[in-house]
């Protein structure tokens, strides 16, 4: 069997609500991991999961992307005694030993106070091993490795430290509609609200044949990337190439962006009010493009029936990119499939367009039946974190049933 003990951040600064929260962050990990054999359970601050070993590749890759965990740790439980302790402690240093490391140190937690040695005590006695035998030095302000002992109902000796995701588990915070393109923003605009507990809905505005088939898979899979730390998605496939026609035929050429822009926030009013969403998010940076000038944001969203939000807003692009390389996004956006918002850009775009003027040209496309008639149109295409779990490393009866799910293809109607 193994265990891996995650680590909660800003959960535990919650007050009388906090066991609404607990039980969601379980909840979201017990579905990642239904298709195989693991028990997830919560106790006193850490996410406890133990599973058989051909369960842990899929015990991890949960870890790895759930939401609300600052950290994960595989550990080794042994019996409340110091001797036991020793011993583990001792194993801990030679394996890092072998992995080249030449100093460490001792962490001690103490949730069960009836243990006979305090935090100090542990932190003093369990080494005594691994000092005597000269496995490794002890440097308490550098050390290659640190080795945790944590006391609780059990005990648990590990000294590798994974990073987690942070936040606040998916689902506590509304659900968002997120505007969602082949580029590297909107991606990871979409993570940061997941981050903060949103459940997120995918929109892509797709103008085939300007727009390769290509350009709708990379979306595909970019949403499914999402999906792996958001729990569910669904992707919305728009049909715009009508739209963008009629803006190429009667807007003036400067104004086409912001034009289409204007049109798929119309669009995207409809997708949330269908999917009961709380708000719209896009990957919107301030200053980043011609169409991302403050006069220009104004008037995208003077559309928005809906709040809208904008997580990337005063991030730059080495910010944006260095999240999209840990989330895993980054490969799959810098493919070299263009989006419709690139293929239809003017060479001279405004840049600080008249908000009265652009309502103006807006409203002489008459374009609210084009919107609707794409709208009406869309495709839906579903994604889950537990048939991406499933269809990696599913062993029980239901996992080929949850892998057949993901990337399911539906029409507007269902």
């Amino acid at each position: 069997m193994r265990t891996y003990l995650g680590r909660l951040g800003e959960l535990v600064l919650k007050g009388s609500n906090i066991r609404d929260f607990e039980r969601l962050l379980t909840g979201n990990a017990r579905r990642y991991v239904q298709s195989v054999d693991a028990k997830v359970s919560l106790y006193a601050g850490r996410l406890y999961v133990e599973c058989a070993d051909e369960a842990a590749a899929a015990a991890e890759c949960m870890l790895d992307h759930l939401i609300g965990i600052t950290g994960w740790s595989e550990a080794t439980a042994v019996e409340k005694d110091i001797d036991a302790i020793r011993a583990q402690v001792l194993a801990e240093a030679r394996g890092a030993r072998e992995r080249g490391a030449k100093t460490f140190k001792i962490e001690a937690k103490r949730s069960d106070k009836s243990f006979p040695l305090d935090t100090y005590g542990i932190c003093r006695e369990a080494p005594s091993l691994v000092c005597a035998q000269g496995i490794l030095a002890v440097d308490v302000h550098r050390p290659d490795v640190t080795i945790c002992v944590e006391v609780r109902d059990r005990c648990f000796v590990y000294s590798n430290k994974n990073r987690g995701h942070r936040g606040l588990p998916v689902g506590c915070s509304g659900k968002g509609l997120l505007l969602l393109s082949g580029g590297l923003d909107s991606p990871v605009a979409g993570y940061r609200m997941m981050s903060r507990g949103m459940k997120i809905e995918c929109c892509y505005f797709h103008a085939y044949p300007y727009t390769s088939q290509e350009a709708q898979q990379k979306v595909e899979r970019l949403a499914e990337i999402l999906a792996a730390y958001g729990m569910t998605t669904h992707l919305n496939v728009i049909p715009f190439t009508d739209v963008q026609m009629r803006i190429k035929q009667k807007a003036p050429a400067a104004f086409a962006t912001l034009m289409l822009r204007m049109c798929m926030m119309q669009c995207a009013n409809l997708l949330a009010e269908r999917l009961g969403a709380d708000c719209i998010v896009t990957g919107e940076s301030l200053g980043q493009v011609a169409s991302q000038t403050m006069q220009n944001l104004a008037v995208t969203e003077s559309m928005a029936r809906y709040p809208l939000l904008r997580p990337l807003v005063g991030m730059d692009k080495e910010d944006i990119v260095a999240t999209a390389r840990r989330i895993g996004t980054y490969e799959t956006s810098i493919l070299p499939y263009e989006d419709c918002c690139v293929l239809f850009s003017p060479r001279h775009p405004v840049l600080r367009a008249d908000l009265a003027e652009a309502t103006q040209i807006y409203e002489s496309l008459e374009a609210e039946g084009l919107i609707r008639e794409a709208y009406e149109k869309r495709e839906i295409i579903r994604f889950d974190c537990a048939g991406i779990v499933a269809g990696q490393f599913g062993t029980r009866e239901n996992a080929a049933q949850l892998a057949a799910e993901n990337g399911k293809r539906l029409s507007a109607g269902d």
